[in-house]
């Protein structure tokens, strides 16, 4: 399997091309995060974990997991690889034919999808938050049926981005929910100091910022729009179900459709137990996702995401595409665990800096940081078995095998869920903690659910294309290192304190990073030279 315009069986420039789509991708997922966390940090500041933060937390996340199922994910296994494929073959026609199809397709789906979703939304609440009731519960039903019409842009959205990164247009697609954001943070911004002031006006002002996404789920998709038309000039939108290579793509949507949607039951059910462990916890564990989901974003997908079309558009014998993916696998796997092990680190030894940073504010305070520290150090236990993972499962799509990562998805729903619930809903009793508690060992037993499909899935491509994963040696290293950095943003906090959450963060933070960056120098891992000549590449304006 080779790239285009390499020799059969060859691996370009080590990665280079990919590792720019990578930083591309990534550079798009940062700008994107930082401007969520921004609308994530005034949420905070004017609702905080009051019944309307729950209420609007709550009522988010079912237009998020439509999204999901219909969206990126699904997608990025289904359609990329065989559009990616068919551009790589040079039929730019059937292309075309193929993209607008699914498009269409897409679509209508969709449309059928918001008309259900705002009659059945009751249901649908009680499914995803069964400890609300009256008022609060009222309020969600509201919001949800608020926001779904903007669950079918969504979806064309991503459908936008599967358009864009088999053209390797790597940084619009990442970076266009931007858009969404800034318009939710200028409602925030706008009604927030007159709304936000007491329970009724609380409630309004989660009303305005459901209609705020609706507006900004356009604003995505729009942005991405005029970019795809140009670069796809051979669209052809029709339901054309009777191609072969639509049919290709229904195909495989079909196995992964089901394996996103176990992974988003798990999704549902991690809410459900925080509605059920104590008032507040659907807010925390959502504002604590904002955060852990970064480094997943920043270097899990950011990685996979250039990996896929590459993978997926190359050719050449059974040997040869072996070689060439345990190649790619092998260096985005430690490029991957360069960045996340410190993020895991950090979640675990100084998460109340991070929370109290992007969240001390307003009606968040100390307490709630200290609260959220514990559901990050829980996702600390299973983040880089989750970003590791999301690899492995984008290399059996580049194969053509989306049944195989669906297996495990449903094995670590499973498990995810059993542990879940002992550790959320009956441990804290047993140990003798507050049950708010709970929602920390529910992140933690997500974790060690994560941990069991990364190997699972490790070990299924051994037969395909031999044993490929992190060295031990390299992983001792790189933790090593981020204890270093932890150790030296405790002493800043010891010797700073609590009291002033900003100032330590901006001192605390970036010293942690530059701590672990000058340790993993010193050990000369490669990873850590190139992110040193990117710092001075950006310091010295090159």
């Amino acid at each position: 399997m080779s790239a285009p315009g390499s020799a059969p069986g060859t691996l370009p420039a080590a990665g280079g091309g990919q590792r720019g789509g990578a930083a591309l991708v990534a550079a798009g997922v940062l700008l994107s995060r930082v401007f969520g966390l921004i609308r994530n940090r005034l949420l905070g500041h004017y609702l905080g974990t009051s019944d309307a933060g729950d209420a609007f937390n709550a009522a988010i996340r079912i237009p998020n997991v439509l999204q999901n199922l219909f969206g990126e994910g699904v997608l990025s296994a289904s359609f990329i690889p065989t559009y990616s494929k068919l551009l790589a073959e040079g039929d730019e026609a059937e292309a075309g034919r193929v993209a607008g199809a699914v498009g269409t397709l897409l679509a209508l789906t969709s449309a059928v999808l918001v008309l259900v979703g705002v009659v059945c939304t009751p249901y649908l609440v009680a499914l995803i938050a069964p400890g609300f009731t009256g008022e609060k519960r009222a309020l969600t039903v509201q919001l949800v049926q608020v926001m779904f019409p903007g669950v079918g842009l969504l979806v064309l959205s991503a459908w936008a981005l599967g358009v864009l990164n088999s053209h390797r247009r790597f940084f619009l697609p990442y970076v266009s929910p931007v858009a969404m954001n800034i318009v939710m943070i200028a409602t925030l911004l706008t009604f927030g100091p007159s709304f936000g002031v007491n329970a009724g006006g609380q409630a309004g002002l989660a009303v305005i910022l459901a209609w705020a996404s609706v507006v900004g789920s356009a604003a995505q998709l729009l942005v991405q729009l005029p970019t795809v038309l140009r670069i796809e000039r051979r669209l052809r939108f029709a339901p054309d179900t009777s191609n072969g290579h639509v049919r290709v793509v229904l195909r495989q949507f079909a196995p992964v459709f089901v394996g996103r949607g176990v992974v988003q039951i798990s999704a549902y059910m991690d809410n459900l137990l925080a509605s059920l462990v104590s008032a507040g916890a659907v807010s925390v564990l959502s504002y604590a996702q904002v955060i852990t989901m970064l480094p997943v974003s920043l270097f899990g997908m950011s990685v996979s995401a250039a990996e896929l079309p590459a993978m997926s558009g190359t050719v050449g014998s059974d040997d040869e595409v072996a070689r060439v993916l345990r190649r790619r696998l092998s260096d985005g796997l430690h490029r991957i665990a360069f960045y996340v092990i410190p993020s895991a680190m950090a979640f675990v030894a100084i998460g109340d800096i991070l929370g109290a940073t992007l969240y001390q504010s307003g009606r968040f305070g100390r307490a709630d940081v200290v609260w959220m520290w514990g559901v990050l150090a829980g996702a600390g236990v299973g983040l880089l078995a989750g970003t590791l993972g999301r690899l492995y499962a984008s290399t059996w799509y580049a194969l053509r095998n989306t049944r195989t990562p669906l297996r495990f998805a449903m094995v670590r729903v499973s498990l995810g869920l059993t542990l879940g619930a002992v550790a959320s809903l009956w441990l804290p009793g047993v140990i003798g903690v507050d049950p708010k508690w709970g929602v920390a060992g529910l992140t933690a037993a997500s974790g060690v659910a994560a941990w069991v499909e990364c190997l699972l899935l490790r070990r299924s491509l051994v037969p395909r294309i031999g044993d490929v994963g992190v060295d031990r040696p390299y992983q001792g290293r790189l933790w090593g290192a981020a204890l270093a950095a932890a150790l030296v943003a405790w002493a800043v906090k010891f010797a700073l304190g609590v009291s002033h959450p900003f100032t330590l963060g901006i001192i605390a933070l970036p010293l942690y990073g530059a701590v672990y960056l000058a340790v993993t120098a010193s050990m000369r891992i490669p990873e850590a030279a190139a992110m040193g000549a990117r710092v001075r590449r950006v310091i010295g304006g090159r």
